[in-house]
């Protein structure tokens, strides 16, 4: 962390002992960070979730936890960790201490065992130490800290005062000088350039881990630019703004005459300190869109004066070249008034913050192409329409655990022609393109056999042989094209295309619904009466795409009116909470019990609750079930 002061250390306490015997263990909160930019990110979720848990469980001292507490403990603590990250490069190990002086304590350690153990009786510096705009704000925020040293361990820690302790005018007064102090170390004038250029040198690292934090995982381009204009704005510059490109403007195009048709960049965001010339600044912007070439230096950009009032008739703007992976995306551009031209350290620091920017639009750009093919795919896979079968009610529960992506389940339910109706549920192995791949050979198949007259075995068993040369040809396929390139030869390919498949058909007949199905390595359908008895209705057998001469065999049996049968993938069998499944013990055959009387759609609608409701966090499976319900 630099060169660190001491002078507000109040104690030489160990970072990791109790503020007093007795202690409530429940008032600590203690993580281990790996040393990378997120782990700021990390630690505020701590912090975020220590607060929440701390009010929670009522404990003493939490009446005064505030909401401005809680967001001085988020500055805290993400100043002190991108400090750790970037300075020690260890992993982090960070403590959120409720203490019952009406304070929570920060505590963050770094293993730096370069740094020799600190002599307490030493004599302090006479001159008032130098360090960075974010130990800074710490001192601004923190009623003290300091710094504690171990054998190979240094630890930072803040003690943050409760708000509930001053009255209220003297909490309106507090909050007024608090927010003046941090803006101004947020906000460095111009007239300090010194004190600027040394936050620079020494805090332009902490900034940057901080905006890689803030930007990383943004899948939305326009969220990007917003972030871009609130992390400029005001610590950097008095105004930004942040043009974007079309994708079909391509490299190089659609900045000059060149670009032929295009309707040129889009201004996706405008950023102002003061929130009232916004509106004003967009209009003259977007009137003189940027040209830059496409490079990473920074341009002049004409200052627009008339958009920014009596006090901004003077200022210096530059704009910067968006460019990620080669290809330009965009413009970023910054202006401040009351300079002739940007100091060097800021210009350097936003063209470092800018590839950032560039990387993040590019990522969410991926992420919308990736998204777009996807549905697009995901909608080619799966059937438009359920069919309506004479005599049988039908209710269908589709939930993939991708949405952006392919799901490894797939349904299907289609009239076979001479009064036949066939349906299938099925889980590939995998998801993404390799799921794809097998339902998009599967479905069709299923389709087309179904139709010629085969049966529910034959089709199986031809669908397996199917996946089987299907795979066999990939491998053989790969294995050229590896040796043609020089390759080694090998057993090379797409890997094996396994299939679990619940396939079956229905004709209607008077007094009922004659069933035909076999299961080929999927959970066993169930069949529930009316008195609310359940069965199985299949025996298992061999996945599909896995045995070459396996023969496959069906089971026939009749659905009288008020019969249903259950048929759902292994999202809805091993939906787990903690080490137990849904499904163990016959969790699903008690639940399908306990829907005796419900309609078709009630029934999967009880059974998809209760799957939801098992575990406390969300599906990590994609989750498909079907129920069809005798007339």
């Amino acid at each position: 962390m630099g060169a660190i002061p001491t002078q507000r250390e109040t104690t030489s306490r160990a970072p990791d002992a109790p503020a007093h015997h007795g202690a409530d263990p429940r008032t600590t909160m203690r993580a281990t960070l790996s040393g990378s930019p997120l782990a700021p990110g990390s630690a505020r979720g701590l912090v975020r979730a220590a607060f929440r848990e701390w009010t929670e469980l009522g404990l003493s001292g939490t009446e005064f936890l505030t909401d401005r507490l809680a967001d001085d403990a988020m500055v805290v603590v993400s100043e002190l960790v991108t400090n750790a990250v970037v300075h020690a490069g260890t992993d982090v190990e960070l403590i959120c201490r409720l203490e019952d002086t009406e304070s929570v304590v920060l505590e963050v350690a770094d293993h730096h065992p370069s740094r020799a153990p600190r002599d307490n009786s030493a004599e302090p510096a006479h001159e008032t130490p130098e360090f960075g705009r974010g130990l800074r704000l710490v001192s601004t925020l923190a009623e003290a800290w300091g710094v504690t040293y171990r054998t190979g361990t240094k630890t930072v820690w803040a003690r943050l005062p409760a708000d509930g302790t001053l009255a209220a005018e003297e909490l309106e007064t507090y909050a007024v000088e608090r927010g003046l102090r941090v803006a101004e170390i947020l906000a460095p004038e111009p007239q300090r350039a010194e004190r600027d250029r040394d936050w620079l040198g020494r805090g332009a690292l902490s900034f940057l881990a901080e905006a890689s934090d803030l930007l990383a995982g943004q899948l939305d381009e326009d969220l990007v630019a917003a972030l871009a204009g609130q992390l400029i704005v005001p610590r950097l510059a008095d105004w930004c703004a942040v043009w974007l490109e079309d994708e079909a403007m391509g490299r190089g195009g659609g900045w000059g005459e060149s670009a032929g048709t295009s309707a040129g960049p889009r201004l996706a965001r405008v950023w102002h300190g003061s929130e009232n010339r916004i509106e004003e600044l967009r209009g003259a912007l977007e009137k003189d869109p940027p040209r830059p070439p496409d490079s990473l230096r920074p341009v002049s950009y004409p200052w627009p004066a008339d958009a920014l009032g009596p006090h901004g008739t003077h200022g210096a703007a530059l704009s910067y070249r968006l460019i990620a992976g080669g290809r330009p995306l965009g413009t970023l551009v910054i202006g401040r008034s009351g300079l002739p031209r940007f100091p060097d350290e800021v210009t350097g620091l936003v063209e470092d913050l800018s590839r950032r920017v560039a990387l993040a639009i590019g990522a969410a750009r991926q992420y919308a192409r990736q998204a777009t093919i996807s549905r697009v795919l995901q909608r080619g896979l799966l059937p438009g329409a359920v069919a309506e079968i004479p005599g049988v009610h039908s209710a269908l529960v589709y939930e993939p655990c991708d949405k952006g992506g392919p799901s490894g389940d797939f349904y299907d339910l289609f009239p076979a022609g001479d009064g036949r109706w066939c349906f299938a549920l099925g889980d590939v192995q995998g998801k993404g393109p390799e799921a794809a791949v097998v339902i998009g050979l599967a479905r069709p198949w299923l389709r087309l056999l179904a139709r010629e007259g085969y049966g529910v075995a034959d089709v199986l068993d031809r669908l397996n042989q199917l996946l089987l040369d299907d795979a066999t040809e990939a491998a053989d396929a790969a294995a050229h094209a590896l040796v043609a390139a020089g390759g080694m030869p090998g057993p090379v390919g797409d890997g094996p295309r396994f299939l679990s498949l619940l396939y079956g058909e229905l004709v209607p007949f008077d007094g009922g619904v004659r069933c035909t199905l076999a299961s080929a390595g999927h959970p066993l359908p169930l069949l529930l009466g009316p008195d609310g008895s359940v069965g199985t209705a299949a025996r298992p057998q061999t996945l599909l795409g896995v045995v070459e001469d396996v023969t496959y065999t069906s089971e026939t049996f009749e659905l009288r009116p008020g019969d249903s049968l259950l048929c759902v993938t292994d999202g809805v069998t091993e939906r787990r909470s903690g080490s137990v499944q849904f499904d163990d013990g016959d969790g699903l055959a008690t639940a399908l019990a306990g829907c005796a009387g419900l309609s078709a759609e009630l029934i999967a609608e009880r059974i998809k609750r209760l799957v939801h409701e098992f575990g406390g966090r969300p599906p990590e499976d994609d989750m498909a079930l079907l129920v069809l319900q005798a007339e």
